[in-house]
């Protein structure tokens, strides 16, 4: 008998490792953020708007506006109570209101305008009123200088810097030329404060910036698609205004308009942005960055991931202590816990059943490929193998997953910054509105988890301007 057992105690020594069976609990799945949430993350942005108006646009808004009567009074209806002698009124424009600036930063205009003035005045002779009318030129100067409200009213505070007399106005009373310049002066004097009341009225009008800088407002809030393949859209969610002191160069008015807000991406039909109809209040800065940047994200469901990892590990067999034991990865599962990517593996060998690793999911800029950082054995896991499998337990199997587990999103995120490049470089938004800029950088922001995929997030950086020229 005893020689039966020793030969069952060699035969069973002789034979291979019995199988064991793993079965533990599988980690519990959770995220922290939706696709959404990621795809809205806000990154704050400036778009230069550098706008330039030709003093000459200036000039010929104002003569195509200024036209005809400009100027009226009449002191035969309301007789003034000092009893000084009567006068009838009337300002034409005569010619080409020109008009120049100070250069650098102060923003002072000045304006030469031509008139033409008919005037009826009266005298008193004999205690009899006698009037007369004559007509006469005369070019006045004014000085104006030019600021903007931050409710983006043009702001302008005139004063008159003197006149020339083209001819002096004379009347004929009784067979005697009369001269009135004298008359006419006092009178031109009295109303040069008016006068310049009606030319700061007519500058606010034609000098306007709500219009361009509404255009662009509304064209940098458009959706531009990224990606056709991946149906991708670029926005821009503006903030506020910002706008630099304006100051004058060779002709031009010159100043930066800044807007200053939100890019995100977002994934399926193109979303649906209403134009604005009014403008946030603008804020006077001494300069504006001209820094952009933009989020571009590229994704992989977990099953393509998983499908990616099975063309990796799936049917490869793994020997332990030197042939003694061994396994065969049948399948892979992927799914998130967290911050922690989870890889679920069914193995089949010396031992079989599923395991279960976890390890942080990192971008690595050189292979543009997700990565796994820190790779490990779930804890309830690490108990089972404890007690079933500690070869495999303090085996490689872990390491080597962790050093061949890749997700390659190269690919998409080449595709997406071309895109990007391309919308950025000479866009013709519109008439005399011209998008051009660069993306330089290229700066990693990080791996996230969601319910339906895992989303890399790279930053594009560089320099973005919308270039308005003229007054249309």
């Amino acid at each position: 008998m005893k020689y039966l057992f020793l030969l069952l105690f060699v035969v069973a020594g002789c034979s291979k490792v019995p199988t064991g069976q793993l079965n533990p609990k599988a980690p519990k799945e959770s995220y922290t953020r939706t696709e959404m949430e990621v795809r809205n993350e806000k990154y704050l942005s400036t778009v230069n708007v550098p706008v330039s108006i030709a003093l000459r646009d200036v000039e010929r808004q104002i003569n195509t506006q200024v036209n005809g009567l400009i100027f009226e009074t009449n002191t035969f209806e309301t007789p003034s109570p000092d009893g000084s002698d009567p006068i009838h009124l009337k300002v034409w424009k005569q010619g080409t209101i020109s008009v120049s600036a100070a250069g650098g930063a102060d923003s002072l205009f000045r304006f030469v305008v031509p008139l033409k003035i008919w005037a009826k005045a009266g005298k008193r002779i004999l205690g009899f009123l006698q009037t007369a009318d004559t007509e006469f030129e005369i070019t006045i100067r004014f000085a104006t200088r030019f600021s903007i409200d931050p409710d983006w009213s043009v702001n302008t505070q005139t004063t008159a810097e003197g006149y020339d007399w083209g001819s002096k106005p004379t009347i004929r009373l009784g067979g005697f030329s009369i001269p009135i310049t004298g008359l006419v002066g006092r009178m031109i004097d009295r109303n040069l404060g008016t006068i310049t009341q009606s030319l700061d009225r007519e500058v606010r009008k034609q000098i306007d910036l709500r219009t361009p800088v509404l255009q662009a407002w509304n064209t940098v809030r458009q959706p531009y698609p990224l990606s056709a393949q991946y149906r991708t859209w670029l926005q821009v969610v503006p903030r506020r205004v910002l706008i630099t002191p304006l100051r004058f160069e060779q002709n031009t008015i010159c100043t930066q308009i800044g807007i200053e807000g939100y890019t995100l991406t977002s994934v399926g039909a193109k979303p649906d942005v209403k134009a604005a109809v009014s403008l946030p209040d603008l804020t006077v800065v001494p300069s504006i960055k001209d820094d952009f940047q933009v989020s571009i994200l590229s994704e992989a469901t977990y099953e393509e991931a998983a499908k990616l990892a099975g063309e990796t590990f799936v049917g490869k067999k793994y020997d332990f202590q030197e042939g003694r034991y061994s396994i065969t990865i049948r399948d892979i599962d992927l799914y998130g816990q967290d911050e922690n990517l989870i890889i679920k593996a069914a193995l089949d060998g010396s031992v079989s059943g599923n395991i279960y690793l976890k390890g942080r999911p990192h971008y690595d800029p050189d292979t543009k490929t997700i990565v796994l950082q820190n790779l490990q054995y779930d804890l309830e896991t690490s108990s089972w193998l404890q007690r079933t499998a500690s070869w495999l337990l303090k085996g490689t199997l872990a390491r080597m997953l962790e050093k061949q587990f890749t997700i390659p999103v190269g690919d998409q995120l080449t595709e997406i910054q071309r895109s990007v490049q391309a919308q950025l470089t000479r866009n013709q938004l519109a008439k005399g509105v011209v998008l051009n800029g660069k993306l330089d950088e290229l700066r990693p922001d990080g791996v996230y988890l969601t319910p339906t995929a895992i989303l890399a997030v790279v930053f594009a950086k560089g320099k973005v301007d919308v270039k308005v020229e003229g007054l249309q």
